[in-house]
């Protein structure tokens, strides 16, 4: 009987309660390697699901044409902890997404205006390479090298979707030529000429 009793309280308990259906991000506080922490419910509204900014084009008057958008968590707080994410992309006329990587996720890219030349490098040193026309989708996997340029000549618009509400970013170039990292150790990395690792140095405002 004392069994019985301890099942149907057990029961009572767990059809009384009820997994959260969500974890809006509190985006003021730190974001951990899970997420951000959860607003009390008292505190969400439907803002916090509906995202405004993709409308609008990026700035690429800069060094690479380009631009990104993002949502990720930080800025669409209703993402924290769903696994997804999304950002738009603009590449004005002879711009390039350069070689990167998102750590924490898989992308998939959909033209939506002109014409996109993208590609991945395998572990393997494979090239997957496609010019991509308006509705043309890509997929690239988690943590390889990619990259996406303009190919028509004219501003070009794709968005692109993550497996990760905060998928992370690394450019291979910034990461070699836009810091203090001794120019003698990229040249001895990429066995690259002094002259030429201290010209992008000084392109990308890297020192050293």
């Amino acid at each position: 009987m004392k069994m019985i009793s301890t099942v149907f309280l057990c029961v009572l308990l767990f059809s009384s309660s009820h997994a959260l259906d969500f974890c809006v991000g509190d985006v003021k506080g730190p974001e951990t390697s899970v997420g951000y922490l959860c607003k009390p419910a008292s505190k969400v509204t439907v803002d916090d699901f509906v995202f405004t900014g993709l409308g609008v084009a990026g700035n690429t008057s800069n060094i690479i044409k380009a631009a990104v958008s993002p949502a990720f968590s930080a800025q669409f707080p209703g993402l924290n902890g769903l696994g997804i994410s999304i950002a738009r992309l603009d590449i004005a006329a002879g711009g390039v997404i350069p070689f990167h990587t998102h750590p924490s996720a898989s992308e998939v890219l959909l033209v939506t205006q002109g014409q996109i030349l993208a590609g991945f490098v395998s572990s393997a040193n494979t090239v997957y390479l496609k010019t991509l026309k308006k509705g043309d989708v890509m997929i690239f996997p988690k943590g390889l090298l990619h990259f996406q340029l303009n190919a028509a000549g004219y501003p070009s618009i794709a968005f692109v979707s993550f497996s990760d509400p905060s998928p992370g970013l690394q450019i291979l170039d910034f990461a070699l030529f836009a810091n203090d990292l001794p120019s003698e150790l990229v040249e001895a990395t990429t066995f690259l000429d002094d002259a030429t690792v201290k010209k992008l140095k000084s392109v990308l405002g890297g020192t050293g």
